[in-house]
C-alpha cells in the first residue's frame, strides 16, 4: 500500500525539474541584483563616492579616468549602487556574468559597461570532452557559501546530470577543477596535487570572488587572492557567492550548449 501511495503522490507532483535553460531562467531574489552594470558617462566629475564604500577595493577612480568597478573582486553588497549620486552604477537582475578572461570583468570603459559573456572552449577540446564534464570539487578555504550553492545544482529542481556535468570524487576521473575560496596558505598543497593529479586536457573554474580575487580577504598575507594564483583558470563565474543560475549558465557557455554568438538571445 505505501509503495501505492509513494506513486500517486509522485505523479501528483509530477516533474520539478526546472526547463532552464530551454525555459526563462529563474528570477533572482530582491537580494541579489544580479550583474552590475556601470555607465561611466554617467560619472559625476571629482566625484568618487563609491570608491571609499567598497569593502574589498573592487572600485578605483583615478584623476580624469572614468570609474572602474572590477566583478571579480565585488561581493554584491551594492554600496556602491546606494551611494552613487548619477546612477552611473546600478544593479541589473541579469544572472549571466561568466567569462574566459579575468580581464572583462572590470568595467566601466568605453564599450565596458558589462561584462563580455564567455566564450566556448575550443572545438578539439569539447570533441575530446564529447557530451560530458566531470568536475572535482576544491574548496580551498571558503565559507561554504559558494559550495552550498554548487551543491544545489544537483537537486531535483536543478539536475545538473541532465546536461551531462557531474561533480566526482577523485581528481583522476574528472575533466577538471571547480575551485572555490581564496586559496588559503594551508590549502596550497592540496590544490596543487589535485590539479596535478587531473589527467590532461583539463580545466579550470574559478567560482565566487575569492576563488577570482581574494574576496573580503584579498590582500590577507594568509591567502592567494585567487585560484589563477596556483593554476590556469579557464572559466570565472563572479558572485558573493553566485547563484546557482549563473554558475549554470558558465558551465553551459563553455561547453557551448546556449544559442546565440554571444550567448544573450
Amino acid at each position: 500500500m505505501f509503495v501505492f501511495d509513494a506513486i500517486a503522490h509522485r505523479l501528483k507532483r509530477g516533474c520539478e525539474t526546472m526547463a532552464y535553460p530551454h525555459g526563462p531562467a529563474p528570477v533572482l531574489p530582491d537580494r541579489h541584483g544580479g550583474a552590475l552594470r556601470v555607465d561611466a558617462a554617467k560619472c559625476t566629475e571629482g566625484c568618487d563616492a563609491c570608491v571609499p564604500v567598497c569593502p574589498t577595493q573592487a572600485i578605483v577612480r583615478t584623476v580624469g579616468q572614468p570609474v572602474a568597478l572590477d566583478l571579480g573582486r565585488c561581493v554584491f553588497c551594492a554600496a556602491c549602487v546606494e551611494v552613487c549620486p548619477g546612477g552611473a552604477i546600478t544593479q541589473t537582475g541579469d544572472h549571466r556574468m561568466a567569462v574566459r578572461r579575468r580581464a572583462d570583468l572590470v568595467l566601466g570603459g568605453p564599450g565596458l559597461e558589462q561584462v563580455r559573456l564567455a566564450a566556448a572552449l575550443d572545438e578539439k577540446l569539447r570533441r575530446l570532452l564529447g557530451r560530458s564534464l566531470r568536475l572535482r570539487q576544491v574548496s580551498a578555504g571558503g565559507c561554504a557559501a559558494c559550495e552550498a550553492d554548487t551543491n544545489v545544482l544537483g537537486t531535483i529542481g536543478w539536475d545538473l546530470g541532465r546536461f551531462g556535468i557531474q561533480f566526482v570524487a577523485s581528481p583522476r576521473h574528472a575533466d577538471g577543477l571547480l575551485i572555490t575560496g581564496p586559496v588559503t596558505r594551508a590549502m596550497e598543497l592540496a590544490l596543487r596535487k589535485t590539479w596535478d593529479a587531473v589527467p590532461g586536457p583539463k580545466i579550470v573554474i574559478a567560482v565566487g570572488a575569492c576563488a577570482i580575487a581574494g574576496g573580503p580577504f584579498v590582500g590577507h598575507k594568509e591567502v592567494r587572492d585567487g585560484a589563477d594564483s596556483m593554476v590556469p583558470v579557464d572559466l570565472y563565474i563572479p558572485g558573493c557567492p553566485p547563484h546557482p543560475v549563473t554558475i549554470l549558465d558558465g558551465l553551459l557557455r563553455v561547453l557551448d550548449r546556449l544559442e546565440g554568438s554571444d550567448g544573450r538571445s
